[in-house]
């Protein structure tokens, strides 16, 4: 499901999740007070907690497959220096706090990775508990719980690919694109998260913010009268069969993208005007059957090493204190790039936004397509 052939469905319009008990259950099948493991997080010194870590001996994750932002190495990693096993189940994010809620009673997963967007959503319906780890002054102050119920790991910023065997102008900027004669690609708004974080970054470079994405409207309506407006999935499928000209997504996904496709044929950028940044979290299940596992491999996660593996990923670290090795560096964009790329400020904001723009988009932009 989380390959580069596919957009990541962990930004999903939000699903309405029940209220949860608070037990805690801290081995298999069986439940404890859930502020057993809450005070282990608090009291337990990293050296301890990885000593239980490796008695547990096992980490179950849930939306982390090896295929997406190179989890892979991380697991490797944590198998060959702590000897913990691992399996993971691939999973939208709804779908992983879905889950921590539903066996609470009889847990199975240890840890997940969900979109910025459901990282609240998860603490406000109970599912997680928290654990700051050492790297906890490193990481910005909108990338994470107050109290380390979630963290962000790796960061993502909306971006443009260029197929330029056919665009012999790339565009650098939003500006750019209202001047083009190339089609641009934004993908279904009404249910890919990625194509709702186009509008948003598109909406923030002009004005606008999560309350206000008129702008963005404005914009894609004139691009639809243009007939310029492409509904298609900006996939690496559609890149390869030439359907795509121009498409808006995640810089992870275009650089991924451009790599398998040809550095030679395709250019990413980040648009010079504006774009947003958004970034995906690691919650630990509340519920956790291996808790101390779980905190072993936050802790990874966030460690240079870790940072780096992500990286190979073509996911930006959130840490902004790590040397990547050269290697690593080149395959990633520029970090002057990035300058007016600004994270989401309001998620109650854009949450509400975000479920009125399937409506929103049909009523002001797909109504000029016809």
């Amino acid at each position: 499901m989380k390959l580069y052939s596919k957009v990541k469905q962990k930004l999903i319009a939000l699903c309405m999740l029940a209220v949860l008990a608070t037990t805690l259950v801290t081995g298999c099948g069986t439940s404890a007070d859930s502020g057993a493991t809450k005070q282990t997080a608090a009291n337990l010194s990293l050296d301890e907690i990885t000593k239980k870590a490796k008695e547990e001996g096992k980490i179950v994750s849930v939306g982390m497959p090896d295929s997406w932002a190179n989890w892979k190495d991380t697991w490797n990693d944590l198998s060959k220096i702590y000897g913990l096993q691992h399996t993971d189940t691939d999973m939208s994010s709804a779908e992983e706090i879905a889950k921590f809620e539903a066996e609470k009673d009889k847990p199975t997963a240890d840890i997940g990775d969900i979109g910025l967007t459901f990282a609240p959503v998860a603490v406000t319906k109970g599912v997680t508990q928290p654990y700051k780890t050492s790297y906890w002054n490193d990481i910005p102050a909108w990338a994470k719980d107050k109290d380390g119920h979630w963290i962000v790991g790796y960061q993502g910023t909306i971006a443009f690919i260029v197929n330029k065997k056919i665009v012999k102008d790339p565009p650098k900027s939003w500006a750019d694109l209202l001047k083009g004669n190339y089609k641009v690609a934004v993908g279904d708004v009404s249910k890919a998260a990625q194509a709702q974080n186009a509008i948003l970054a598109t909406a923030l470079a002009l004005g606008g913010n999560e309350s206000n994405i008129e702008p963005a409207l404005d914009f894609y309506a004139q691009l639809a009268k243009q007939k310029r407006l492409s509904t298609l999935d900006p996939s690496i499928a559609n890149l390869e069969k030439g359907e795509v000209e121009v498409g808006i997504l995640w810089d992870f996904n275009a650089l991924g993208y451009r790599d398998r496709l040809g550095k030679e044929n395709y250019e990413v950028c980040i648009p010079s005007d504006g774009s947003v940044v958004s970034g995906y979290a690691t919650i630990i299940n509340k519920y956790a059957p291996h808790p101390h596992a779980a905190m072993l491999a936050r802790e990874y996660i966030l460690s240079d090493q870790g940072q780096i593996n992500l990286a190979k990923g073509y996911a930006r670290p959130i840490r902004d204190n790590v040397t990547l090795p050269d290697d690593v560096k080149a395959i990633l964009l520029p970090k002057e790039e990035y300058k007016n790329a600004k994270p989401i400020q309001d998620f109650k904001a854009w949450e509400t936004t975000a479920k009125k723009l399937p409506q929103l988009w049909q009523e002001k932009v797909l109504i000029n397509m016809q």
